[in-house]
């Protein structure tokens, strides 16, 4: 075996053995040092991964998937534990341990003193486990396993606390709600299983997948994108992130920045091979996108939970990231397309980390408060924290010249391409373009809502802060400003104006992609003013508009909430999702659950009672003879013995 393919193991081995030795030696030994074996597992991963990635970078048409072990066989069937390393997985196994690791390393400062504390690091390593082998993945029956592993470490990180009830409803509504993607991804497994004849290997679906029936490959395509819908938390399963808020916040960084949300797009961008053959489901893929990133902006507009904002928040980048991979719906800019939504989910993965650790700051100086209206002015309280989750709002609002604004644009060029094109899709993409625009504005507006209601206005501080509210310790602070750095510069690997085209480069040699067009769509006046003076007015504008509202006139949010009061109320009520679905899903089959618990208590445990009382009734019939009495048990076998001998007689006789 080769050296790379010797370190494609170690790198999910190493927190698979950090969670081992912290449920064995956390609880009695390690203590409050629990963290130690998670945080040096993920950083010597991080290592290795950027490592395989520098090698890839150099030789990036060598494909690199060696085979450990066959995990099961019979007859045919034969699945091996393969791992792959293209310029794909290099790139997304790097972003997603080195951002783990400083998320692990902030973790050790937020979580000190917690009761669970040895289980909150096994937990997390056990998880980093499953994300980087659902990356490193070369089968999609591999790729399952570990897709699965990582639904049930996010059900126990975001029910870490289960004492609360309301953190354990969260858990299985979030286990539960991606379970109904996860239906649509093993089946779609099943019919790629019996489409490519018993093998699920990604090389060979993706060589052979231009040979296969059409109508199974649109098939195929369409519930292995259910599965991203449900993990990725896209409309209509994505009732369950928000909620998902209540786990501790290094949780909702992990989980909902870098890693488990993100897989579903990563699984697109795999898949890509396959769905650029089926132009309708990409088609699906970007409306799906576009209408979830719309809808999850509007519902933020309003909400007063500092880490719901930014849970609606990764709701409406995730769609963006999917709008990007669903440009491909023409085939020829299927790189751009793929380039597009990874690139921001690379740069999301760092602003939104940000974002959310920095929102677990404010709620570790704010006694655990979280709702904004109970706070403000704390810029002058949490110096770091107000300068890092600035530094996160600027490139979520994609203002000029930070990560977001590379990354977005990105994505909105990749969907004025495919509206450009002007047959098939494109008029669709047309408006596909304008909701991404309105969702820019959207995003910067209620972005910097959140952060002047935090950071401005008069200093109050909640009761429960006591008197300490204070900066956050250097262990949680450090991290914060090697995320601001990365939410700041790290769209450079890809800021095309500056001639920065590394990442385009590099993804260009992911195999089983239709070559680019040798020229590409003529870019116009008209054209330079939709991708950039558009969109930019629309970022700029929502900042101004939320200073203007939340700084300067403060009076004008309950104004506008008055004169709007139906929209406010939908947003506000979250669009009545949860109640929707209470009503048509929940209620109906709990009552069902009741009709059979019901059936089951009264009908077939009383047919199993009756059969049960029948060999009882008809002992008792026997009980007169069964006396105890030898004599009479000696007189009966003497006329039992002499109707015999009666009967043997008359028989003879005869």
């Amino acid at each position: 075996m080769s050296e790379i393919g010797t370190i494609l193991w170690i790198i999910p081995i190493l927190p698979l053995a950090a969670a081992v030795l912290i449920v064995f030696l956390g609880p009695r030994l390690l203590r409050g040092f629990s963290h130690v074996p998670c945080v040096l597992a993920l950083a010597v991963s991080c290592v290795l991964s950027v490592y395989v990635l520098i090698h890839v970078a150099r030789q990036p048409d060598e494909l690199i998937h060696p085979t450990y072990y066959t995990w099961f066989a019979a007859g045919n069937i034969h699945i091996p534990v393969a791992f792959r390393a293209d310029p794909l997985t290099a790139f997304m196994l790097a972003m997603v341990t080195f951002v783990g690791t400083f998320i692990a390393i902030f973790a050790a400062g937020y979580m000190h003193g917690d009761d669970g504390y040895p289980r909150f690091f096994a937990e997390v390593s056990l998880f980093v486990f499953s994300m980087t082998g659902l990356v490193l993945a070369d089968n999609y029956m591999v790729l399952f396993a570990f897709w699965e592993g990582v639904g049930l470490c996010s059900y126990l990180l975001i029910g870490f606390w289960y004492e609360k009830p309301s953190a354990a409803h969260a858990a299985r509504k979030a286990f539960l709600v991606t379970r109904i993607g996860d239906l649509g991804f093993i089946l779609g497994i099943i019919l790629l299983w019996i489409t490519f004849g018993h093998n699920l290997d990604y090389e060979y679906v993706f060589t052979n997948a231009a040979n296969v029936n059409r109508g199974a490959l649109i098939a195929i395509c369409f519930l292995l994108f259910s599965g991203a819908i449900g993990k990725s938390a896209q409309f209509p399963l994505h009732v369950w992130l928000p909620d998902a808020m209540e786990g501790p916040t290094p949780v909702s960084a992990l989980i909902h920045a870098a890693t488990m949300v993100t897989a579903g797009v990563y699984l697109v961008a795999r898949s890509m091979p396959l769905y650029v053959l089926a132009p309708q489901v990409l088609l699906f893929v970007a409306c799906i996108g576009t209408f979830t990133a719309l809808l999850a902006a509007f519902i933020a507009l309003t909400q007063t939970d500092l880490k719901r904002v930014l849970a609606y928040s990764t709701v409406s980048q995730l769609g963006y990231m999917f709008l990007g991979l669903g440009a491909a719906v023409y085939a020829q800019h299927s790189r751009l397309a793929v380039e597009a939504g990874m690139f921001h989910l690379f740069t999301h993965a760092f602003f939104k980390a940000l974002l959310f650790l920095s929102a677990g700051s404010v709620m570790h100086a704010m006694g655990n408060v979280i709702d904004m209206r109970r706070f403000s002015g704390l810029r002058r309280v949490l110096p770091y924290t107000h300068i890092a989750f600035l530094c996160g709002a600027v490139a979520l609002a994609a203002v000029p010249l930070t990560s977001g604004f590379w990354s977005k644009d990105a994505i909105l060029t990749a969907a004025y391409n495919a509206a450009k094109e002007g047959h098939h899709y494109g008029a669709v993409f047309v408006l596909l373009f304008i909701c991404a625009v309105i969702t820019a504005g959207l995003t910067a507006f209620y972005t910097f809502r959140a952060y002047f209601m935090t950071f401005w206005g008069e200093e109050r501080i909640p009761h429960e802060a006591g008197h300490h509210a204070h900066e956050s310790p250097l262990i949680m602070v450090v991290p914060l400003m090697v995320l601001s750095v990365g939410a700041l510069f790290a769209g450079y690997i890809d800021a095309e104006p500056f001639g920065l085209t590394w990442l385009g480069t590099f993804l260009e040699h992911v195999k089983h992609l239709p070559a680019m067009p040798t020229e590409s769509v003529t870019a116009t006046l008209l054209d330079r003013v939709w991708l950039l003076v558009v969109p930019l007015a629309m970022s700029l504008g929502g900042i101004a508009v939320a200073w203007l509202m939340y700084v300067r006139q403060p009076a004008w949010p309950g104004v506008v909430a008055a004169r709007a009061r139906a929209l406010y109320e939908l947003s506000w009520n979250k669009v009545h999702f949860d109640e929707i679905y209470n009503a048509f899903f929940v209620l109906p089959l709990w009552l069902f659950a009741q009709f059979c618990r019901i059936f089951d208590l009264g009908v077939v445990d009383s047919i199993v009672d009756v059969l049960g009382h029948v060999p009882r009734l008809i002992g008792g019939l026997f009980r007169p003879i069964q006396n105890g009495l030898v004599q009479f048990y000696a007189l009966a076998m003497v006329l039992g013995l002499t109707v015999f001998l009666i009967a043997l007689v008359n028989a003879l006789a005869k």
